[in-house]
């Protein structure tokens, strides 16, 4: 049997993550996992941040599971931060696959026209998103080092306060909407 593999999808909104998500879906026979197809179907046109981490950690276990079956998954929504990255990188490990994580990036007056283009095209697939968001989430990202991009890089240790990945996993990503 071959090593499963993780696919991380990392970047900002209305870069081609899903595009690219899509793609690998196909070439590597990989479960898809896009949270915002979710978090619309259950929510329509709000996007509660609350349910917005519940989803993600559904959707993180579900992959996790497919890993042990030996299935290829894709995680797409962002991972925007190194921890986010680290425990799912130690997650696939303790699983015995393998992890590929593909970043996304395009200057922000790219990534406006896109977000404008799939607004007019496709606005149920999408929301509304000020520049000012954009401008925030583009400091906020943590982008991945080359270590990160092509494997070469040692897992962090979890932060403090977490004796583990799994443990920080279900901090950051809780099980229920409360």
């Amino acid at each position: 049997m071959e090593q499963p593999t993780l696919f991380l999808m990392v970047g900002l909104p209305a870069i081609r993550k899903t595009t690219a998500a899509r793609r690998v879906e196909v070439e590597h026979n990989a479960l898809r996992l896009t949270k915002d197809e979710w978090v619309k179907a259950l929510y329509g046109h709000e996007n509660p941040p609350s349910a917005s981490d519940v989803i993600e950690g559904r959707l993180i276990g579900i992959g996790l599971r497919a890993l042990e079956l030996g299935d290829n998954v894709v995680i797409d929504y962002g991972l925007w931060s190194r921890d986010e990255r680290s425990a799912l990188r130690q997650a696939a490990a303790d699983r015995g696959a393998r992890v590929e994580v593909h970043y996304f990036e395009v200057s922000p007056a790219e990534q406006r026209r896109r977000l404008d283009q799939r607004q007019a095209d496709a606005p149920d697939s999408t929301w509304p998103m000020a520049d000012e968001e954009l401008a925030a989430w583009a400091r906020a990202i943590q982008v991945p080092t080359r270590g990160e991009l092509d494997g070469s890089e040692p897992i962090d240790d979890p932060p403090a306060g977490f004796t583990s990945w799994d443990e920080w996993r279900g901090h950051r990503w809780p099980p229920a909407v409360s």
